[in-house]
């Protein structure tokens, strides 16, 4: 227990609040330690709204290339553009384009899509980090994110895209060690070392399976996610899952190891897959508190690990829930995931500034170690994905 201490004791220090803070950032820091607020806006009110953001993001990054600003920093304002993020924030504006026929919605997928053709390496690979970071190299994940928009670009749009998601598929299937774990290229922005929640870049694979089956990516996708197996613990833990800490993963990386393993189960339907998803999923719905707050890191043992709620993995964790609900028919995990979406939910302003209205801070409260101070594209993204999940289980023939 010393050491937990000692841990997360670093990790404050590591994240501790600059000298100077803005009003807004001192505002918004007075407003989350009062507490979560009472009223829950509901998922409709919060999807419409998240979108709105993500919009906006896209019309105000910093670099005003077509792709999505990676965040409103309540130090610095907007920031420039994210490729990774950018890259599967565009399934869902596709899906918001659809679902509410809205014209405006596809042509900010398609600006999306055209940016991320333009910034692709003649590899296929993509750049970790914003489009203005450095080193400028093609990364591993990064990659597999970005496949997600392109084949959802291809899948709604067609051969514009056909081309862009081939290299990218590609070059991480030959990218690949035997094993199925990816090593070659990873990212320069977080610790080294394996990363079993690449079963994301595994879903990336999967889908690029779909739109043009017969290249051997769908069987990449799954040697990385059996390799990723090999990492579970008997209670559905992954060693090796973490941008920073592994022995004290951020629920984002969490959600992102259970999505992988998800879909992999979705594509190939091997029973094994489900009940590894579910060894993950029972763990994380325990771990939630009847208000719905999930503690933004957890230990080995699934117990609390930080002080503040990580956003991102609150809804992530929501919507693989409810995945899980719907291949199961257990109540536990829909139950879970309505509590988790709730709370972040409250966390959410549908009014006020344009810079917040919609937008879903990395931590609640915002001092926290994850997205601190700033609202983040991807956690707007994923809100809205499992909160159209919730309101999907909620109808009447769900």
């Amino acid at each position: 227990m010393r050491t937990l201490f000692k841990k997360i004791r670093k990790i404050r220090n590591t994240f501790a609040p600059p000298a100077r803070l803005s009003l807004a950032a001192r505002l918004e820091r007075l407003s989350d330690r009062r507490g979560l607020p009472a009223f829950d806006p509901g998922p409709a009110a919060v999807i419409r709204a998240c979108t709105a953001w993500l919009g906006a993001a896209q019309d105000y990054s910093s670099s005003a290339d077509g792709g999505v600003a990676r965040d409103y920093s309540l130090q610095t304002g907007w920031s420039s553009s994210y490729p990774e993020t950018t890259g599967y924030i565009i399934p869902t504006m596709i899906a918001m384009a659809r679902r509410t026929g809205d014209d405006a919605l596809h042509q900010r997928a398609r600006r999306m899509l055209d940016w991320c053709v333009a910034i692709q390496f003649a590899d296929g690979g993509f750049q970790g980090g914003k489009i203005d970071s450095t080193p400028r190299v093609p990364v591993t994940f990064n990659t597999g994110q970005i496949l997600l928009g392109l084949a959802a670009g291809v899948a709604a749009y067609g051969a514009p895209y056909q081309d862009a998601m081939q290299r990218a598929a590609r070059w991480l299937r030959d990218s690949q060690d035997a094993d199925g774990c990816w090593r070659r290229h990873p990212t320069p922005f977080a610790r080294a070392g394996e990363k079993t929640y690449e079963t994301h870049v595994a879903w990336g694979l999967f889908e690029a399976d779909r739109a043009a089956p017969g290249h051997g990516y769908g069987a990449a996708g799954l040697r990385q996610v059996d390799w990723a197996l090999r990492q579970q613990h008997a209670n559905g833990w992954f060693d090796s899952n973490c941008l920073d800490d592994p022995s004290l993963p951020l629920t984002h990386t969490i959600g992102y190891v259970l999505r992988g393993l998800l879909e992999a189960h979705r594509f190939s339907t091997r029973a094994d897959l489900l009940e590894a998803a579910m060894r993950t999923g029972a763990s994380i719905a325990s771990a939630v508190a009847a208000d719905g707050y999930l503690a933004g890191r957890l230990d080995c043992a699934f117990q609390p690990a930080a002080g503040y709620a990580c956003l991102t993995g609150s809804v992530q964790n929501a919507h693989c829930l409810f995945l899980l609900y719907q291949l199961t028919g257990e109540r536990r995990y829909l139950d879970a995931g309505r509590r988790l979406n709730s709370f972040v939910r409250r966390t959410i302003s549908i009014d006020g500034p344009m810079h917040a209205r919609g937008g879903v801070k990395g931590a609640f409260p915002v001092d926290g170690d994850y997205g601190q101070w700033s609202y983040l594209n991807w956690a707007a993204k994923f809100c809205i994905d499992a909160n159209l999940l919730e309101l999907e289980l909620a109808a009447p023939d769900a």
